[in-house]
């Protein structure tokens, strides 16, 4: 039987028992696992062992993602890392990006993945991640072999299960199960899974008719035994009449099958099936339908669920529903042929701004405190009560289980081009959610993937201060995961952009970017000549905070260059910027540093001095921590001026500082 598609990611309870036939084929897998391969029986030792491929092969309607499920958990026992999936083309035909598919394995298998990572390095990780594991990745709806080699584990002991509509030519060792229809009892066993016994009992040769003029393609008989649930005075005779007498020409069993469950709905719910090959990713719930349809949430929950049970989608867990990939052609050509462009345009623009109220409502739950989030939820910014979750906890799984569709969302937003005002709207709304619900780190890797979007949305339009700002996200992300060139590379396309939209505050922060990249490839010149740059800009508008921050920067450069007598100067700046602010840790801070460098230079009595007066300052901002490290800063410069007894009373008030706290030791160490 043909089940729901799971989502991607990680194996999800369920039972074979719901599948109808296949018995041979489900064997023939199994033997497979086991069987000897091309290289050994040509009396070769293959180079480099690789996973087990099984190759499940038919036509769309076929049921072989059904079957690849049914096999896969099967077999589940004898691969005890568990089951990870992905789905390799979206229901219109469109391959997944490789680098998308491997991080959705790799986060199936519980592995983080960094932002901006190419493919090669991504396919690295995966294999790393396999290479001591005996799990199954099935990789679903794979479009060509190319998509498939990439993700391939470099250990026997994985097993790969790959649906596809042809042969992997080019991937060795992989014979493939080729389906065709169920046999005519298992396909007569279906129908009467949909629509009883009673019907099929009733007249069983018309049941074997039916069977046939369906091909015993398990979607063709799904659409065949919803249509004969939602009509239970028909006779199965008459549906395997209709289905014969129809014209040859009809695409098929699929398309005539098709073509009469949808003529016989109304006039709104064909308009409904219409539109639904808009739905990204080929996700939809309520709100989806709604939007598209511009009906009532409870309508759209109605109708996708009426859908269901007549075979046009496929009902998926977490309150989701799934379009068949192989309806696809027939939506689109409907959706191509009935809809006028601005209607359809329309349609698309509705969704998505109900995707960014969504979202709006999925980031404040995250950001209020629980004792407000009650009160929050009844004035939203006014949003409507069906678009406002219940607590943290929902926004959080809402936001997890639709990820996948709103980032196929953002992609084809922006891909349209003709609604880029939404798709800016869009992004910065799932970015912020994002960023609330799983923090900035955490998130990075889809972050990475919107910033892009937005660059080049800002590059098309020409958005220069959008340009910048997206430029020194990804440099950021660039510039945390090490790849400090790259960063570099976008801070300075940041600064150019920031130029061109004349504004200040993205110029000074590319300017000050620019010069923490040169700082991390410890090129103490040009990093100090840009945090330089960066000051005086910072001074030009009189932002106080800025030169205070920069000033230490520069500092930072100077002590790290050896260049003691500059590092102090910029220090003493640091510090009575700070002063000036009444930011008492920032001075505090900042005269600490100083304490540092004048160590270095050889001039003791004056560290001591300004070490007890940052003392004196960390103690009013209330920083145990710092009081701590410059305690036992002070005690290292009395042992060194000869004077123990003073170092050892300086210890142990840094001692009853720490208490039990565990950074005790390292604030030592980094005192050293």
């Amino acid at each position: 039987m043909n089940y729901a598609q799971q989502p991607e990611g990680r194996e999800r309870s369920g039972s074979v028992a719901d599948f109808v036939g296949r018995r041979r084929e489900l064997k023939e897998l199994r033997e497979d696992i086991a069987r000897t391969g091309l290289d050994t029986l040509s009396g070769r030792k293959a180079k480099a062992p690789r996973a087990r491929v099984l190759l499940v092969a038919g036509r769309p309607g076929s049921g072989r993602t059904a079957l690849a499920e049914a096999f896969v958990r099967e077999v589940a026992d004898d691969y005890p890392d568990g089951l990870v999936r992905v789905r390799l083309s979206a229901p219109g035909g469109e391959p997944l990006e490789t680098e998308r598919a491997v991080r959705t394995l790799l986060e199936g298998l519980g592995e983080r993945t960094p932002p901006g990572a190419c493919e090669d390095d991504l396919s690295a990780a995966l294999r790393e991640t396999l290479k001591d594991r005996r799990a199954i990745l099935l990789l679903d709806d794979a479009a060509d072999p190319q998509q498939v080699d990439a993700l391939l584990p470099d250990t026997p002991e994985c097993l790969v299960v790959v649906t596809a509509e042809g042969p992997l030519t080019g991937i060795p060792d992989v014979r493939p199960c080729t389906l065709g229809g169920l046999d005519t009892g298992s396909a007569v066993a279906l129908l009467g899974r949909i629509i009883g016994d009673t019907r099929i009992t009733v007249d069983p040769t018309a049941a074997e008719d039916l069977a046939e003029e369906c091909g015993g393609l398990p979607a063709v008989l799904t659409l065949a035994g919803g249509w004969l649930a939602a009509h239970p005075k028909a006779a199965v005779a008459d549906l395997a009449k209709q289905l014969h007498e129809m014209p040859p020409g009809t695409s098929g069993p699929l398309g005539r099958a098709f073509r009469i469950v949808y003529e016989s709905l109304p006039q709104p719910a064909q308009r409904t099936v219409r539109l639904l090959p808009l739905a990204p990713a080929g996700i939809l719930d309520s709100h989806t339908a709604s939007a598209l349809a511009g009906c009532s949430v409870a309508a759209a929950q109605s109708t996708l669920e009426d859908f269901a049970r007549l075979g046009l989608v496929r009902h998926d867990r977490d309150g989701l529903f799934r379009l068949p990939g192989c309806l696809a052609p027939f939506l689109r050509s409907l959706l191509e042929s009935k809809e006028r462009p601005a209607e359809v345009q329309l349609a698309r623009a509705r969704m998505l701004e109900r995707t960014v109220r969504l979202l709006t409502s999925c980031r404040a739950m995250a950001e209020l405190p629980e004792e407000e989030a009650a009160e929050a939820r009844e004035s939203l910014d006014g949003l409507p009560r069906a678009l406002r979750f219940p607590d943290r906890r929902a926004a959080a799984t809402w936001l997890d289980t639709r990820l996948p569709a709103l980032n196929a969302s953002a992609t084809l937003a922006v891909a349209d081009g003709g609604l880029d005002t939404l798709a800016r709207r869009l992004v910065s709304a799932l970015v912020r959610a994002l960023a609330a619900h799983r923090g900035t780190e955490a998130a990075a890797p889809e972050l990475y993937g919107l910033h892009r979007l937005v660059l080049g949305v800002a590059e098309r339009r020409h958005l220069h201060r959008e340009q910048a700002a997206a430029l020194l996200n990804l440099a950021d992300l660039d510039a945390a995961t090490g790849r400090t060139l790259e960063a570099l590379e976008r801070y300075r396309a940041a600064l150019a952009a920031g130029k061109a939209a004349k504004d200040p505050y993205a110029t000074g922060r590319a300017m000050e970017s620019v010069g923490g990249a040169y700082l991390e490839l410890r090129d103490w010149p040009r990093a100090s000549d840009w945090f330089g740059r960066a000051l005086a800009h910072a001074l030009a508008r009189g932002e106080r905070a800025d030169e205070a921050r920069l000033y230490g920067r520069l500092g930072n450069v100077h002590t790290y260059a050896g260049r003691y007598g500059e590092a102090l100067r910029s220090w003493r700046a640091a510090a009575a910027g700070y002063r000036r602010l009444a930011d008492v840790p920032g001075q505090a801070k900042a005269l600490s540093e100083m304490a540092r460098v004048q160590e270095y230079a050889g001039r003791p009595e004056e560290s001591l001095h300004t070490c007890r007066e940052a003392i004196e300052l960390a103690r009013r901002a209330g920083d145990l921590r710092l009081q701590a490290a410059l305690q036992v800063r002070l005690a290292d410069t009395l042992d060194r001026l000869g004077d123990p007894a003073a170092a050892r009373l300086h210890r142990s008030a840094a001692d009853r500082l720490l208490g039990d706290d565990p950074a005790a030791c390292e604030i030592r160490s980094s005192s050293d």
